[in-house]
């Protein structure tokens, strides 16, 4: 009964996890997956006569700081069977870490063979710093060449000896891959405490330097639509972003706030839902994490098809 004097009914907060999963996946298969990423062959392009090796050329970009080169590290440790850390990642994070053009190839056996798709990390996107948008645009049609030193405040000339004026099809992006951590993104719902809250957004100006951040991003996307080059994301830091997935990384597409987190993220960027990954990177783990593989292979093996696609309709 409710009087005048009763107590508002205060409804119970709903329930993190929905019952079951959103996405379905296959947390068995992980050995199926790493098998098709080591079987794959490179594709045979007809309309480039250089004698070169063939590879699908995935291109990583998002702000500074959220796990490109740590995802690098992790594809890099799950192919190969080992602990990697060639591509070096700031801990600390907030600016970019990256300075130069690189291309990341993971060993396949022997002294000199590799494995046909390779990364190239760029310097992370900055709101009045980082790369310019200009450079990932000439990064996607092959005109940046190994190792060139960016330069936040002009992009590469066409005179610069770092300039490739002639790219061939393997020195042109195959797959553009935007990574944003989930815990950048702003939620309606925010299950963390306020500690947490500030260490990710601690004042409104760095909440107007993602929004900057993500128009550029937009923009990038859309040259790259221009392009005909296909598009997917990566959502890292998942585990941090939600205690549910931090308990059991198989809750990943139960969470409501990882869900939620897509959605703003397809918003912003216009990327739609299922070219959008959730993944937790290796960081702290220094022994195999099959659940954490699963997710990063699903993710791989797509930027591999989409690659492998763009490539074909060439």
């Amino acid at each position: 009964m409710g009087g005048f004097f009763s107590k508002p009914e205060v409804k119970p907060p709903s329930p993190p996890l929905l019952d079951k999963e959103w996405r379905t996946v296959p947390w068995n298969a992980k050995g199926e997956y790493l098998q098709s990423v080591r079987c794959f062959e490179p594709f045979q392009p007809h309309n480039d006569e250089r004698n070169e090796d063939q590879h699908i050329r995935i291109l990583l970009h998002g702000p500074a700081g959220h796990g490109k080169s740590t995802f690098i590290n992790s594809v890099d440790t799950i192919v190969r069977g080992r602990m990697a850390g060639r591509a070096l990642a700031d801990a600390i994070g907030g600016k970019t870490f990256t300075k130069k053009y690189t291309t990341y190839k993971i060993k396949k056996g022997g002294r000199g063979t590799f494995y046909p798709f390779v990364f190239n990390d760029i310097m992370g996107l900055e709101k009045d710093e980082g790369v310019c948008e200009e450079d990932i645009k000439l990064a996607m049609m092959g005109h940046v060449k190994e190792g060139y030193r960016f330069n936040p405040c002009s992009k590469l000339s066409t005179d610069d000896p770092n300039h490739n004026t002639n790219p061939s099809l393997s020195d042109k992006v195959h797959v553009l891959v935007c990574v944003i951590s989930a815990n950048a993104l702003w939620s309606k719902e925010v299950p963390m405490d306020m500690n947490k809250v500030k260490e990710e957004a601690s004042s409104a100006s760095k909440v107007h330097s993602l929004e900057d951040i993500m128009k550029k991003m937009r923009n990038v996307r859309l040259e790259a639509s221009d392009m005909g080059i296909p598009q997917m994301a990566i959502l890292t830091n998942i585990d941090k972003a939600c205690p549910e997935v931090d308990a059991d990384l198989r809750n990943v597409y139960k969470s409501k706030y990882v869900k939620e987190k897509m959605e703003l993220l397809s918003e912003s960027l216009g990327i739609p839902l299922n070219c959008i990954f959730p993944v937790k990177n290796y960081h702290s783990e220094i022994t195999p994490n099959d659940d954490l593989e699963m997710l990063i292979l699903m993710a791989l093996r797509q930027m591999i098809n989409y690659g492998e696609d763009f490539v074909d309709n060439l």
